[in-house]
């Protein structure tokens, strides 16, 4: 069965520098978001996420085309990646004075960690669109959103 097209990790090559690299760029740009509006996680974490996830999935598919005849599950790099989101989502959300703070800055790096995964698979038109939906949410749907106060934390 072939998960996605193999790129071998003995040399440095455009289709590997490609998928980290996007993966790089992408979350800074999902993080550029939360950093002008002063979060916490901003670009450097998005971006450390995104790349990450995208190193991790590589890796994860090379190690599968290397030993080919055990038994191994790429898809528990995925499994893995969402439980490590989930802690760390989990602690930049918080509870006070009766509103919840960072609520979408925690869905913005489960994000970014989805779209590094994906960037690592190689699936530039699931990358593509991720990101684009993503900057529709983040900045454009910003700018309809109503000036409310108490909505501004969540």
């Amino acid at each position: 069965m072939e998960l996605t097209q193999h790129v071998p990790l003995t040399l440095l090559d455009g289709d590997l520098l490609l998928r980290l690299g996007m993966a790089a760029v992408l979350g800074l740009l999902l993080g550029l978001d939360r950093e002008l509006r002063g979060h916490a996680a901003g670009m450097r974490t998005h971006g450390l996420i995104c790349f990450s996830a995208a190193i991790v999935t590589v890796s994860i598919f090379d190690l599968y085309f290397r030993i080919e005849g055990e038994r191994m599950d790429p898809l528990r790099v995925f499994e893995a990646t969402g439980a490590f989101i989930g802690i760390i989502g989990a602690g930049l959300i918080v509870f006070s004075r009766g509103k919840v703070h960072n609520l979408t800055t925690a869905a913005n790096l489960w994000l970014a960690a989805a779209i590094g995964i994906a960037c690592g698979a190689g699936q530039w038109p699931l990358v593509a669109i991720g990101s684009l939906v993503a900057i529709i949410l983040l900045t454009v749907l910003r700018l309809i959103e109503p000036k409310n106060q108490d909505r501004d934390s969540f």
